[in-house]
């Protein structure tokens, strides 16, 4: 499942409902202010690729729970919260489980190539080590 942000949370137009919502609506840069050094950057790090790496894989959207990084859990938040805030993912409630799906699409949109380069490129390197 590939979604941009407006697919997956849309934005309430009341105050009233609006308020109802925001403790479990999460932060995403709309597409038109997703930055190229943002995305850089979330994807500079080695446990934030394997995530990568990880939604790549997949058409659906995973729980924070399905990946396996050796670090903390405050760590692996951290990562998250990184990822969604440059525009790599987006990250939706479901029920208690908070979802990650790769927003390919905006990505794709933005910045032609780079998500495939990227992702090929850590492949490679895997193979390597």
């Amino acid at each position: 499942m590939r979604v941009s942000v407006d697919e997956a949370a849309p934005r309430e137009t009341t105050v009233a409902t609006a308020a109802a919502h925001t403790s479990r609506e999460l932060a995403h840069p709309d597409r038109a202010e997703i930055r190229l050094e943002n995305v850089l950057h979330a994807l500079s790090d080695p446990m934030r690729l394997l995530i990568v790496r990880d939604l790549a894989r997949t058409d659906d959207e995973l729980a924070c729970s399905a990946f396996e990084l050796p670090v903390s859990k405050s760590t692996t938040t951290h990562h998250f919260r990184v990822l969604r805030e440059s525009g790599v993912i987006v990250q939706v409630y479901r029920g208690t489980a908070k979802k990650s799906a790769l927003r390919s699409d905006d990505l794709e949109e933005l910045f032609p190539g780079l998500l495939e380069a990227v992702l090929a490129a850590a492949e490679a390197q895997a193979a390597r080590d």
